[in-house]
């Protein structure tokens, strides 16, 4: 999972160069970083991206405080002190000497206009609590397996951001540039501020890219902020599968949130090892539990994707404890396990790989390296269109990344078959809504943005637990429903016959399902004779295998299941008969105030009906003597 946090001027660079660099621990005020992490035990950090050579430096490099302060303090060059020395001796002026090693606009300059700089985008990449558990507790192998994933992983998502995302801009937006060369430095961190496990990486993308005539800007941050959810999906696939395939596991679902998309975790890590080793998880789920029940108390509703990462931040802003004494990792490694032998026993700990590699093997035998890229398609399309009504490329191709964690489950996928089924889905099923206009810049493809036509889902009540009142089904929960609705839509048309045996084998049809595309995975089963809609059917049993049950069959998927148990029933009827009973009761009240109200009235109606006949004397009487 990815969380992002904002590096700025004032102060905030130098809670990075005490706190972050120094593994989130406090640095004892006046000790060299480097000192001081040799003390603790602690990694360096390291320089990533390919933007490193225009500063140079290479890959892997060794971030130091000083480079700390001029990269990520003032954006100057890493060897500014160098540089202005030698600019300094060939008799340039000081401020001359000084504004040649700034990296793009002087910051001064900003500050002048009353702007706050923003000097870069702190990423911090982690892994699920499961993954975190077998790193914490497992041996020395599996650690060096989660680590190299984990190290991977954060490589491709960056290489993604530089080759996809990542541009500069200036103009005021109307020029803009690819930027496919980021600075990186990166710090690993083995722990949370409890001391228990949580292996991340912060990565401190500077804000500054260089563009082709070599003159340094800043980047487009808002384009990178709208495809953070891409890139997350995109770390948890590669780090899952590299970790799945290595040590023979699978993935399970696991609900956090009810009605909220699941977190896929390695089967066999028991929920008791994760809820151990989440400890500052646990204290923000509490808290955003009773946050989340006063946001729907106050709007009706569940909080929306907004809301919810607002609600989240609060919550852990709230539960924040102070910095800690920073410790090495064979410490760390040596407490984990001794605080969880006392809580779990040393069958339940040592066992822990074996168990997870006995639940994966029963899954990795029905669930086959196979993704049918059509069926793939309506679950991508369906889900996104009913989740967001309108998205762009970027919400297809993280949900497309969704869909082959939820399906493969572990097992390793052809490379590049997201952005296949991402631009399938926005081929067959999207209808842009952006319209070009004359003499305006064209709009670049992922900012585009699209609709479907497919039906909107109907809302539906689910019924409480633990004494809370009956919730309204979540929009992914509905997604659901609407992708597995079309899926069996296109399992059911069955209505060709197959070919006679002795007829020549017809050519491949063409169409939703068929395999042209260079990343489609066929299926040995499927046969030239049989209908798109047979040969879909034919080979989805792997598919239907790989998804779990949670969204077969249940309380995921059959609404109405939701809305005929007995439980629902009750809590139904018991709301039906409280709404009716409100409604006799205004009506009760509505009616006695109509009454008292008319009884007010007839008294002054009497006597204004008096007065009216007293007023007109020659009323009812014949014509005047004048006719």
């Amino acid at each position: 999972m990815i969380s992002v946090a904002k590096v700025q001027r004032r102060n905030a660079w130098r809670y990075y160069v005490r706190g972050v660099a120094f593994g989130d621990g406090r640095r004892p005020v006046g000790q060299a970083l480097k000192d001081a992490q040799e003390m603790a035990g602690l990694p360096p950090g390291v320089w990533r991206g390919r933007g490193l050579a225009a500063l140079g430096l290479t890959d892997g490099q060794t971030v130091t405080e000083r480079q700390m302060e001029l990269v990520f303090g003032e954006s100057r060059h890493p060897d500014a002190d160098r540089m202005e020395r030698e600019l300094l001796d060939d008799g340039a002026d000081p401020e001359t000497a000084r504004l040649a090693t700034v990296l793009g606009q002087p910051i001064e300059e900003i500050e002048q206009r009353k702007q706050t700089p923003l000097i870069a985008l702190d990423f911090v990449f982690r892994p699920q609590a499961s993954l975190v558990v077998l790193w914490a507790l497992g041996d020395e192998r599996t650690r060096r397996v989660i680590e190299r994933a984990h190290e991977r992983a954060v490589a491709a998502t960056l290489r993604w951001l530089e080759d996809e995302v990542a541009e500069t801009r200036w103009a005021s937006g109307r020029q803009r540039a690819k930027a496919p060369a980021l600075v990186v430095a990166a710090f690993r961190h083995y722990d949370n501020r409890d001391g228990f496990p949580l292996l991340h990486e912060h990565c401190l993308i500077l804000n500054r890219v260089q563009r082709p005539d070599g003159s340094w800007y800043a980047l487009d941050t808002v384009r990178l902020y709208k495809h953070i959810v891409a890139a997350d999906t995109l770390y948890a696939l590669e780090m899952t599968t590299e970790v799945c395939e290595e040590l023979g596991l699978a993935t399970v679902p696991r609900e956090v949130t009810p009605g909220l998309r699941p977190v896929m975790e390695i089967v066999g890590v028991d929920q008791e090892l994760i809820d151990w080793s989440s400890t500052r998880r646990r204290r923000i789920e509490d808290v955003l539990e009773g946050v989340t029940d006063d946001y729907v108390k106050k709007h009706g509703h569940l909080p929306g994707e907004r809301a919810r990462h607002g609600l989240a931040w609060w919550a852990a802003q709230e539960t924040r404890p102070d910095k800690k004494t920073p410790r090495p990792l064979d410490q760390l490694l040596a407490w984990w396990r001794v605080s969880a032998l006392l809580k779990f026993g040393q069958r339940m700990v040592d066992g822990l790989l074996q168990r997870c590699r006995s639940a994966g093997a029963a899954i990795r035998a029905r669930v086959r390296p196979l993704v049918d890229t059509a069926l793939a398609t309506v679950d991508v399309a369906a889900i996104v269109f009913t989740v967001r009504g309108v998205f762009s490329r970027r919400h297809v191709l993280a949900e497309a990344r969704r869909h082959l964690l939820e399906t493969l489950r572990g097992r390793a996928y052809v490379p590049g078959i997201d952005s296949h089924i991402a631009d399938r889905a926005l081929e067959r099923y999207g209808r842009q809504l952006t319209v070009p206009q004359k003499g305006r810049r064209t709009p670049a493809p992922d900012q585009l943005s699209y609709t479907a036509d497919f039906a909107w889902p109907i809302r539906w009540w689910i019924a409480g637990t633990d004494g809370k009142p009956p919730r309204e089904s979540t929009r992914y929960e509905r997604a659901r429903v609407a992708s597995l609705t079309l899926q069996n839509a296109i399992r059911a048309a069955l209505t060709a016959q197959p070919a006679r045996a002795e007829a020549p084998a017809a050519p491949p049809p063409t169409g939703d399902h068929d395999q042209a595309a260079p990343h489609g995975v066929d299926h040995p089963g499927r046969v030239a004779a049989q209908t798109p809609a047979q040969r879909a059917a034919a080979i989805h049993a792997h598919q239907q295998a790989a998804m779990p049950q949670e969204y077969l069959e249940g309380r995921t998927t059959d609404p109405a299941t939701w809305m005929t148990s007995p439980q629902n029933l009750a809590h139904l009827a018991a709301l039906t008969r409280a709404a009716e009973a409100r409604g006799r009761t205004v009506e009760e009240q509505a009616d006695q105030t109509k009454h008292a109200h008319q009884a007010k009235q007839a008294p002054a109606a009497d006597a204004q009906q008096q007065q009216h006949h007293t007023t007109q004397p020659n009323q009812n009487k014949g014509a005047g003597p004048d006719r």
